[in-house]
């Protein structure tokens, strides 16, 4: 059989998966690696957009029956969880009672912090006076005289506790005496104004960053001596102080322009304020603040925010994962994809052992550990990759597709669909149907697969080579995954077309 090559005046058009999702940018301008729809896939520190994992529960038990779970945190090798009035702990089997609030809380926040050699953690809640517990035994209330009543903030800075936000002194900022926190009038304790409602403390660096509704703060010092707060931002406030985390070396937060930073630079005591989520401003626009909560996972340099509706279901709670990650010229940037599928009423992430725990409070009473199994708790992950409407440099010119080759990697079988779209996916014009994307496992590693099932001798990441039809001036890839596989990682791919009429 006499051997069939290709025209010469194929045209490849390759596509590196790199920039996250863009909502502000018009064909153009766009970045050709970028994403217009990128659901339930995470821009990934290693490259490309990797599917996300799935979640379970952390426990098969409630924590206080339905009650929905306000607060969590990660502690004491196991879960601290707050739902309703109780306060309970658990390492992954049953809960363990370990306080109960006197009247049931607005919005738990937790501290950690050692002034004794014993790891200790306090919360408040808006509603009661604040509680430690030292992962022995039974909570402490801390009610001695002077303690705040109902604060919303807490932050251990210099060997102090530090409160803010209570109902009877909203602006100000009440702190302990040093290495206690049980003394709130002796020497060394005190309290600050600001001319603001102040919504969340954060320790950064040798500062205390004060979030106010309005404005930000910065308290820098050693003690009460000297502790002296100036501000940071006259103009620009925290719109919900359940978004402040720290991730990178900056500290990220919700305002009213978008996610911000502040950032030390190498000028002592200068910090610059950033908006780092222009791209996908069309999102921030639409965050509800019925329940904000975020969290972090520090091996991915990934922020998290979720804001589902109280009301909504559970398929459809909404969030936002932004990575810290070099594209392929080398710059660190923010990268961005969307969360569907996950309602926390409360989040963390810490250390258990060297295993980094993501968790979540849910609405139904139960602990849910994130980066768990391949679907949301039993239910598929609905993932979605969908490239800009690409022009191939000249939008002029019709392109007469002839193959697509899909560079991505795989972490197990795979059942996915690849659909090629042309014209903006207009209607009028014949759209193919979808093609399947399937393919085995990597290749194991010997000893580790499992004999007749895994590949073995395989190398590099699958390029499957698919001929596909039509012609377009634009052309869109898009890539969804609705299985219960393990997770995909799309790397990139490469456009063979050969060009047509110009119109």
């Amino acid at each position: 059989m006499p051997q069939v090559t290709e025209p010469e005046y194929i045209s490849p058009y390759v596509v590196t998966t790199s920039g996250g999702l863009v909502l502000d940018r018009d064909v153009y301008t766009m970045p050709v690696g970028a994403s217009t729809i990128l659901q339930n896939f995470e821009p990934s520190v290693k490259g490309g957009y990797r599917r996300l994992d799935g979640t379970a529960k952390y426990s098969s038990t409630q924590v206080n029956g339905s009650a929905k779970v306000t607060g969590v945190s990660v502690f004491a090798s196991g879960v601290l969880a707050i739902a309703g009035t109780a306060v309970k702990h658990s390492t992954g089997s049953s809960w363990s009672a370990v306080y109960t609030q006197a009247t049931t809380p607005v919005r738990p926040r937790f501290e950690k912090y050692n002034f004794s050699g014993t790891d200790t953690i306090v919360w408040v809640d808006g509603a009661n006076v604040p509680a430690k517990w030292t992962g022995s035994s039974t909570g402490t209330l801390l009610n001695a005289t002077g303690a705040p009543a109902n604060a919303t903030s807490v932050a251990a800075f210099k060997n102090h506790l530090f409160y803010a936000g209570a109902s009877a002194a909203k602006q100000q900022v009440q702190y302990t005496v040093p290495f206690s926190d049980t003394d709130y009038t002796g020497s060394g304790s005190g309290n600050v104004k600001v001319d603001t409602e102040v919504v969340a403390l954060k320790s950064f660096r040798e500062d205390l960053i004060i979030f106010g509704k309005d404005r930000i703060y910065k308290m820098s010092g050693s003690s009460s001596s000297d502790f002296a707060v100036v501000p940071i931002s006259r103009n620009v406030g925290c719109s919900d102080g359940n978004s402040v985390q720290e991730i990178g070396g900056d500290v990220i937060f919700l305002a009213p322009d978008g996610l911000r930073t502040i950032a030390g630079t190498a000028r002592i005591g200068d910090v610059e304020l950033g908006t780092v989520s222009k791209q996908i401003q069309e999102r921030i626009n639409s965050i509800g603040f019925d329940n904000i909560s975020s969290t972090i996972i520090r091996s991915k340099s990934q922020y998290r925010l979720f804001f589902p509706a109280t009301g909504g279901t559970e398929p459809s709670a909404k969030g936002v994962i932004g990575v810290i990650k070099s594209n392929p010229q080398g710059q660190i940037g923010w990268e961005y994809s969307d969360i569907k599928g996950i309602k926390p009423a409360s989040c963390d992430s810490d250390f258990i052992g060297t295993t980094e725990t993501i968790v979540h409070g849910g609405y139904d009473g139960y602990v849910y550990q994130q980066d768990s199994g391949t679907t949301f708790s039993g239910t598929n992950i609905d993932a979605i990759y969908r490239s800009p409407d690409l022009t191939m440099g000249d939008a002029g010119i019709r392109k007469n597709m002839q193959r697509i080759n899909l560079n991505f990697d795989t972490e197990g079988s795979v059942n996915a669909s690849l659909f090629v779209k042309y014209d903006f996916e207009d209607t009028s014009v014949p759209q193919p149907a979808a093609y399947s994307l399937t393919t085995q496992s990597s290749a194991a590693v010997y000893g580790t697969g499992t004999y007749g099932t895994s590949a073995y001798g395989a190398r590099g990441i699958p390029i499957v080579r698919q001929s596909v039809e039509g012609s377009g001036f634009t052309v869109v890839i898009r890539v969804e995954d609705s299985s219960a596989n393990p997770p995909i990682t799309l790397k990139g791919f490469e456009l063979e077309f050969t060009p047509g009429a110009r119109m």
